[in-house]
């Protein structure tokens, strides 16, 4: 039997699934994460101008906007992200920025918002999972961020996974000193990375229904680990 917590958590599955979604958008995959016990940076989403200004004053500068669209995975690939706002002034011109352009580059595309977000700083990570035809579905942990591809400095374990894999895939990543705060970076909280390592194998164990999904950027921050992005794919429906 589900929890309640995972009951909630299979909704925004099921509701994308159901509109012959197999993406999760910026915001659900947001709401999944928080549901999960997955550290994340303070966000609005806003569906106008104003909305949009009284949601920053909120969050408190600078900020960080982003088009929310189902049809969009890859918002940087369209424009679809500004950062370092600063002022009230900028959050209206950027956010009629955003939706312009997207409409512009992706006209089919359904925009459910703008996504404003707390910046934050610090040294990147990334956690996702996949599923691999012969052994199933895998954890992975790396050195994050745009060059995630470029470096590919990353570990991987079967899912389900325990306390002890988790911490074994912090250490054997070439980039591990990050994790230790040098020449001035963050030093991250192993037992917090752990657990959330932990938390996404239990999300994926619980919900088979997620093909694959990543945390890029995971920050590491002065005050703790924090995701401010997150994609998850679905097995469509046969």
């Amino acid at each position: 039997m589900k929890s309640e917590t995972n009951s909630k958590i299979s909704k925004h599955f099921s509701s994308a699934l159901q509109g012959s979604r197999s993406v999760l958008n910026l915001e659900e995959s947001r709401k999944v994460m928080e549901l999960s016990g997955i550290p994340l940076n303070k966000s609005k989403l806003a569906k106008s101008e104003d909305e949009a200004v009284n949601f920053a004053n909120e969050i408190g500068y600078p900020l960080v906007m982003k088009i929310v669209s189902p049809q969009i995975i890859h918002k940087t690939e369209v424009g679809g992200v500004k950062v370092n706002i600063t002022s009230e002034a900028e959050v209206r011109a950027v956010y009629n920025e955003l939706i312009s352009r997207t409409k512009e580059k992706v006209p089919e595309a359904e925009i459910t918002g703008i996504l404003l977000e707390e910046m934050v700083h610090g040294t990147e990570f990334i956690v996702g999972t996949t599923e691999d035809p012969q052994f199933g579905q895998m954890i992975m942990f790396g050195v994050g961020g745009i060059f995630v591809e470029v470096y590919k400095d990353v570990s991987f374990r079967l899912i389900p996974i325990t306390r002890g894999d988790a911490m074994d895939m912090l250490k054997e990543i070439k980039g591990k000193a990050l994790l230790q705060g040098v020449r001035g970076l963050p030093e991250a909280d192993t037992e917090q990375l752990a657990d959330i390592l932990m938390n996404v194998s239990n999300l994926v164990t619980e919900n088979p229904e997620i093909k694959e999904m990543d945390i890029n950027p995971l920050m590491i921050t002065n005050s703790g680990a924090k995701a401010t992005d997150a994609r998850i794919l679905l097995k469509k429906k046969p």
